[in-house]
C-alpha cells in the first residue's frame, strides 16, 4: 500500500486556480466547436447551461467563451468580406480583456455564485437578492458598446426564489446578453428555465487527461496514486483534486479494506473508521459516506451488468466478486436506495454522525446474514 499522503491545509485547498484564470480546455473540443458555429451563424442564443460532472470543465468553458465574445466586440461573424470567422474560442493571457476578466475588473461580465454572508460564513444556496442584481445589470447599456455576459456557477444552487428572479431574464432576454449557466445537476433544475436555454452537454474527461493534469496541479502526487485518484473521480480533475487534498484516497482504501472482512464486519475497524469520519473535520463525514455511497453504486451496476469497470485498487474484484454471489440486482439496489436516504436524512437533520456510518456498514453487513 502507498505511503499516505499528507491531508491538505484549507488555505492549500482553496489555492486551485480559479475557471477565470484558466486558459486551457482539455477533450471539449466538440463542445467549443458548437459555440463557435452558433457565433459564426450570426444568430448566437441568448441563454446556454453547460451540464455534466462536477469539476470537468464547464466554467473554464463559459470563461474561455466570454473572453471570445468580449474580444470579438460589435465586428460580429461575417458582416464584412474581409473579414475571417473564427475557428476557435481562444484569446491570450496577455490580452487586455482576459486580464480584466482575471482581475474581476470587466463592467460587462458578472458572475452568480456562492458567497459568504454577512456573518463570514459560506451560504448554502445563492438568495435571490443576489439575482436581481443580474437582472438590473442585464437591462443595462453595455459599458463598452459589446457584449454584456452573466456565468451563473451553479444555477442548480439557486434558492426557488432566486430561480424564479433569474426566469424572468430568460423569459425576456435583452440584446447582446447572453446567459452562460453551469449546471452539474439538470434534474433539479425548474423545467421553465431548460425549456429556455440552448443545452450543451460536457463529457467527463478522459483517465489520461485527469492524470496528466493531476500531476501539473499536484506534482507530489505518485504515479499510482494519479491513476486511482482518476479512476475514483470517474473523469472528474475538480474531484479528483479533492479528494488528494481531503484524503479521500487514504479513506477509500481504509473502507475497502473494512469491507474486506465482511460478511461479519471486523467492529474493532469500523468504530475506528466512524471515529475518523465524525472528528473534528466536517468534510470527512462528507467525503468518506459519499465514497461508501459511490463504491455501493458500482457494486449494484456490476450486479446488473456483470461487468467491472477499471478497478481503483486491486482488493475490489475480489470483494465485489463475493458480494455479487450472494444477492441480486433488486436487494442491491434497495440497500443504495435505503443507505442513500439514511445519509440525505443524516445531512439534514444533524444527526450523530459516528451512529450513522454505524448504522449504515451495519445495513450491508444485516442484508448478507
Amino acid at each position: 500500500m502507498a505511503k499516505a499522503a499528507k491531508k491538505k491545509s484549507d488555505e492549500e485547498i482553496n489555492s486551485r486556480v480559479h475557471p477565470r484564470n484558466t486558459h486551457t480546455l482539455f477533450d471539449h473540443a466538440q463542445a467549443e466547436n458548437t459555440l463557435i458555429k452558433a457565433y459564426n451563424s450570426g444568430k448566437l442564443p441568448h441563454a446556454w447551461m453547460f451540464t455534466g460532472p462536477k469539476g470537468i470543465g464547464k466554467a473554464t468553458l463559459a470563461y474561455r467563451f466570454a473572453r471570445f465574445l468580449m474580444n470579438e466586440g460589435e465586428s460580429g461573424p461575417g458582416l464584412f468580406g474581409d473579414q475571417t470567422a473564427p475557428t476557435s474560442l481562444e484569446i491570450g493571457q496577455d490580452n487586455p480583456i482576459a486580464k480584466r476578466i482575471a482581475a474581476r475588473g470587466h463592467g460587462d461580465l458578472v458572475t452568480l455564485e456562492l458567497s459568504p454572508d454577512e456573518k463570514g460564513k459560506m451560504r448554502t444556496s445563492i438568495p435571490v437578492d443576489d439575482v436581481r442584481k443580474i437582472v438590473k445589470f442585464s437591462h443595462k447599456t453595455s459599458i463598452e458598446g459589446g457584449w454584456r455576459i452573466v456565468i451563473v456557477d451553479a444555477v442548480e444552487e439557486m434558492n426557488r426564489n432566486a430561480a424564479n428572479a433569474l426566469l424572468k431574464v430568460l423569459e425576456e432576454p435583452p440584446e447582446k446578453t447572453v446567459l452562460l449557466l453551469i449546471c452539474h445537476l439538470p434534474g433539479q433544475i425548474l423545467q421553465t428555465i431548460h425549456s429556455r436555454c440552448c443545452h450543451l452537454p460536457l463529457m467527463a474527461l478522459n483517465e489520461d487527461t485527469v492524470i496528466r493534469l493531476l500531476k501539473e496541479q499536484a506534482p507530489e502526487v505518485s504515479e499510482s496514486d494519479a491513476v486511482q485518484l482518476a479512476r475514483l473521480s470517474e473523469g472528474s480533475i475538480g474531484k479528483a483534486l479533492d479528494l488528494w487534498a481531503g484524503g479521500g484516497l487514504d479513506l477509500y482504501r481504509e473502507m475497502i479494506a473494512l469491507l474486506g472482512t465482511l460478511p461479519n464486519l471486523d467492529m474493532v475497524r469500523l468504530y475506528a473508521f466512524a471515529d475518523k469520519l465524525s472528528a473534528s473535520d466536517p468534510l470527512a463525514f462528507k467525503t468518506g459516506m459519499e465514497l461508501f455511497l459511490w463504491w455501493l453504486a458500482r457494486l449494484t451496476k456490476v450486479s446488473g451488468q456483470g461487468t467491472f469497470p477499471e478497478l481503483v485498487i486491486p482488493e475490489e474484484h475480489k470483494l465485489i466478486s463475493s458480494l455479487i454471489e450472494r444477492h441480486g440486482l433488486a436487494q442491491w439496489l434497495g440497500l443504495w436506495e435505503k443507505c442513500s436516504t439514511n445519509y440525505a436524512r443524516a445531512t439534514h437533520a444533524n444527526l450523530d454522525k459516528k451512529q450513522v456510518v454505524v448504522t449504515t456498514f451495519m445495513e450491508l453487513q444485516t442484508l448478507l446474514s
